[in-house]
């Protein structure tokens, strides 16, 4: 069986209607018996992109030694008019952050890896600057298309990690990212071990850039902000509204 880490995210594919528009990444959190899909709010609606999907599609996996046999799980995005997912703000303002609570009947037979709360980092000033991450997601729709597996970046803590850059709720990374990366988790290795040994610590959001760079002279930041992780408690267990 493949690392756990390798089977907590999944593809996002976004539809209107019948047309696709975008690709994505997604991971599984689990809260109180109920599992989430959670990805970047803006991969389920952006309007200054103009970008208004009416559903997902994911991949699971249906058997945990051969990887190729999988299952695409079909996700509406509205139900009687209502948007299903939950999204949330701070003191900041919008939070760029989603999760989809998943049916139970839809995920029979399927493999998969969740985090949870005991994943997220508990003390945030025991993050150093420069402290070694991992990225896992589906840069550029690029992935193992035989066995359906996500790719990782190396990544670095590029802020004072617990301090809300630029106010907002989000911290940086120092990592080569790419479009198709939006939703990823941002983990790093954990002491603890078990299933999954891996502390949550955000969810990628997007590239940073300089709007003055002079593109002929200067090469791009190849920053990106991830937003906090612990909005996952805010968004997940009890009534939330979307």
């Amino acid at each position: 069986m493949t690392e756990a880490l390798m089977l907590s995210t999944t593809r996002i594919s976004t539809f209107e209607g019948a047309r696709a528009l975008t690709a994505a990444t997604g991971f599984f959190f689990r809260r109180d018996g109920v599992l989430y899909l959670v990805t970047s709010r803006h991969v389920l609606q952006d309007p200054a992109g103009a970008h208004f999907p009416d559903r997902i599609e994911i991949v699971l996996h249906t058997d945990a030694q051969n990887l190729t046999r999988t299952v695409t799980l079909h996700i509406p995005l509205y139900r009687h008019g209502q948007a299903v997912w939950r999204q949330g703000a701070d003191s900041g303002g919008a939070v760029d952050v989603a999760v989809i609570e998943l049916e139970p009947a839809a995920l029979q037979g399927t493999v998969l890896q969740a985090f949870g709360p005991e994943h997220l980092q508990a003390s945030l000033d025991a993050v150093p600057i420069g402290t070694l991450l991992l990225l896992v997601g589906f840069p550029l729709g690029f992935y193992d298309t035989l066995h359906h597996l996500p790719v990782a970046r190396h990544a670095i803590v590029a802020s004072a990690f617990g301090v809300r850059f630029q106010g907002e709720g989000y911290f940086l990374t120092d990592a080569r990212m790419h479009r198709g990366s939006s939703g990823a988790p941002v983990v790093a290795r954990s002491a603890t071990g078990g299933d999954l040994p891996w502390t949550l610590l955000g969810v990628h959001s997007a590239r940073l850039d300089m709007a003055g760079r002079d593109r002929v002279q200067d090469d791009v930041l190849g920053l990106n902000c991830a937003w906090y992780a612990d909005i996952l408690m805010t968004l997940t267990g009890g009534a939330n509204s979307p």
